[in-house]
């Protein structure tokens, strides 16, 4: 369902292009729809955002609270950087959340092709 980056999701991006996962990761979050969104992750994979640790089940419930609470919820990447390490995703994040929009910095940890941990912080 979530594959290559669209202009919706990647439209100002300035540097690598995003990986499939990565790409689906916002794809979810913009369009709201979370149908397969964990098959986007490792088995023990770990999101990390506003000091919790989501695992497991809890990842894809934490990501539709944000779309519900937030709605609309959007992300427009603005800069991507990936080399050996972790991919750095910076995105505008806008919401019906205080402060918004805020810039983003979502860090990326790719195993076997899926998402192995993600860091989200300002």
């Amino acid at each position: 369902m979530f594959g290559s980056c669209g202009p919706l999701v990647c439209g100002h991006m300035t540097h690598a292009e995003l990986s499939a996962p990565v790409s689906g990761f916002f794809q979810a979050q913009n369009s709201g729809n979370t149908e397969g969104f964990l098959d986007l992750f490792t088995e023990d994979a770990v999101v990390s955002d506003e000091s919790h640790s989501h695992r497991g089940e809890a990842i894809r419930t934490w990501m539709d609270a944000a779309i519900a609470n937030f709605r609309p919820l959007h992300a427009e990447v603005v800069d991507v950087v990936s080399g050996d390490g972790p991919t750095v995703v910076t995105a505008q994040v806008s919401g019906t959340f205080p402060g918004s929009p805020i810039q983003l910095r979502y860090r990326f940890t790719l195993r076997d092709g899926l998402i192995a941990a993600v860091s989200i912080a300002p």
